[in-house]
Parts: C-alpha cells; sequence; structure tokens
C-alpha cells in the first residue's frame, strides 16, 4: 500500500500516475473543500482530518509515502513518516525550508534506517534523458549556463502562503537550478550576487552569479524577476549546445553551425501525465533510484541554492 499524502491539484497529477501504474494506494488529506475537488477530478475518496488524525486510527506502515502538501508543510510531514517507520519517502521540492531542517532530515533517515527523495520531476522529462545520453557520449560537459526568471506580476497575484512565496527560489526556481546541476555537475565554487527586492520576496528579485562544478565545466546563471524572461538551461561539451528552452523541449546546435535543431523524442507519457512526473514516480517505486535526487543530495545542494537566493535569517 501507498499513501499519498495531500489532495491539491498535484496530488491529482499523483494520482493519475498512480493510476497508471496500477497500484493501490490511500488519499489523505486535511479539509473538506480540496477532498471533494480530488474526487471529483479523480473518483478516489480522501480520508480527511489530516496525516497524524489517521496514524492515530491504528493504520498499518505503507510501503512506501508520497509527500504532496503545501511548501512549508513538507518537513514536518516527513517527520511524522519517519517517526513511524515508513521506509520509502517521496517528497515534494524542496522537501524543507530552510538547510537545518535538511539536515534534520538526512540525519533522521540514517538513525531510521530509510530513504527520502526530493521530486524534481524535470530530470525525467523525455528530453532531458534524451540529452543525458547524448551529454555522456560526448565526453561530459565542458559549461553550462541557465536563467530562472519568474514571472513576479503573475506569481504576486497567485493565493499561497506569504512564508511560501517568502522562499519561492526555492519553492519553484530550484527546479531549473537542480536540472542544470544534475547535466551540468553539482556547485564546487560558487560566486553569487543579488539585488531588487519584492513585497512578496523581499530578499531579491535580481540574481546573477558563476562557478565551477564537480564535472570541471565552468557555468553562469541569471534572472531578474523585475523583467522579461523565462526558464531556460543550456549544457554545452565539445561538441554540441544542447538547449531546453522551453523545458520540455531539446534543442541542439552542432559546434561549427548556425543552425538549432529540434530533437524528436518520444513524448507520450509527458503528454499524458504531468511531464517527467510517470518516469519519477516508477523509479521510485521500483527502487531504482539512479536519477532521483536523495535526501543526501539535496543537503549538498541546498546551502548553494540559499546563497544563490540571497536569504537572510
Amino acid at each position: 500500500m501507498i499513501w499519498l499524502i495531500g489532495s491539491g491539484p498535484m496530488s491529482v497529477d499523483y494520482a493519475k500516475v498512480l493510476d497508471g501504474l496500477n497500484k493501490e494506494y490511500t488519499v489523505i488529506g486535511r479539509g473538506q473543500v480540496s477532498a471533494d475537488k480530488f474526487s471529483n477530478q479523480t473518483g478516489k475518496r480522501v480520508v480527511t482530518g489530516g496525516l497524524e488524525l489517521f496514524i492515530k486510527s491504528g493504520v498499518s506502515v505503507p510501503e512506501a509515502a508520497i509527500i504532496s502538501v503545501g511548501v512549508t508543510q513538507l518537513y514536518d510531514t516527513a517527520l511524522k513518516l519517519i517517526e513511524i517507520g515508513v521506509k520509502n519517502i517521496l517528497v515534494e521540492k524542496p522537501a524543507a525550508v530552510s538547510y537545518q531542517q535538511i539536515e534534520d532530515l538526512c540525519a533522521r533517515c540514517d538513525t531510521h534506517n530509510c530513504n527520502i527523495f526530493v521530486a524534481y520531476n524535470r530530470r525525467f522529462l523525455s528530453s532531458v534523458i534524451e540529452a543525458k545520453k547524448r551529454i555522456e557520449e560526448d565526453g561530459g560537459p565542458t559549461s553550462f549556463n541557465f536563467e530562472l526568471t519568474e514571472w513576479a506580476h503573475v506569481i504576486g497575484k497567485i493565493h499561497k502562503p506569504v512564508d511560501e512565496l517568502k522562499k519561492w527560489f526555492l519553492a519553484n526556481s530550484t527546479h531549473v537550478a537542480d536540472l542544470a546541476f544534475f547535466l551540468g555537475g553539482k556547485p564546487k565554487e560558487l560566486s553569487c550576487f543579488t539585488a531588487g527586492s519584492l513585497e512578496w520576496h523581499p530578499d531579491s528579485s535580481i540574481f546573477a552569479g558563476s562557478g565551477v562544478s564537480n564535472t570541471g565545466a565552468l557555468f553562469n546563471y541569471g534572472a531578474n524577476w523585475e523583467s522579461a524572461g523565462r526558464w531556460s538551461v543550456e549544457i554545452l561539451t565539445k561538441e554540441h549546445r544542447y538547449i531546453f528552452r522551453p523545458m520540455e523541449q531539446l534543442q541542439v546546435q552542432k559546434k561549427g553551425q548556425i543552425a538549432i535543431n529540434s530533437v524528436e523524442v518520444d513524448v507520450s507519457l509527458d503528454k499524458e501525465y504531468k511531464p517527467g512526473l510517470y518516469k519519477q514516480v516508477k523509479e521510485f517505486l521500483s527502487e531504482d533510484y539512479g536519477n532521483l535526487c536523495s535526501i543526501q543530495e539535496q543537503k549538498k545542494q541546498f546551502k548553494f541554492f540559499e546563497q544563490m537566493a540571497g536569504y537572510t535569517f
């Protein structure tokens, strides 16, 4: 049995994948309104009242759990699951909102001998899987760059908790940074600069930086949430430039040529389900963890994320 914690829009996407994989699961939510919406969309009943009440009812510990709750509740929910003995947990990104919380989750995993993985589903896009193979065939990355621009004029109007919006770089922009570091290598050295401020994201709104990854590749990044832009990642090898703009599509420029060509990949799963989600959940449940972001890996890159965001505490 699998527990799906949360009954919001993201949980609807997870339910669709679990149904596609023919898995048995129990959905655990808190409020009746979100539960009713979930049931209307999926046909699946939601156990309301929250995780703590559900645990107190004396249920058996599941084989695995997927946490799809609000960003500020991710850490506490993971702790509850660890404490009752759940051994395999997939938690929505970024898993926590501070390095101290990530560090605590790592320590508890060691103590309780369990696995926690952070759900960066863009690692599992068909475009990314194809690019990863080609980059390796080229001999690995030599440099890379990425842009993390968020549309502040849209985000400032969405109904999200204030504490989540204040950590929006962690809650959302790390999708891009994680993918860049997944393909290009984790930072070994990093210099970061921030400027600007938004009412809902007071620490920063303009970002720039550069560094060298553990593969030896040089990289740079930028974002301006007060201007125009979009997410993008570019990985350069000795033979090609691999371009993700938009992220779901792979384009390639060959050395010595001006033309940029689209690469045809099988995107059937990315169209039927939320892009990347099916393959991510399948890998998690099959216990074949090669591409998933472990909580230990997240710990290594989390301080870099906080540094890039310019967060003060």
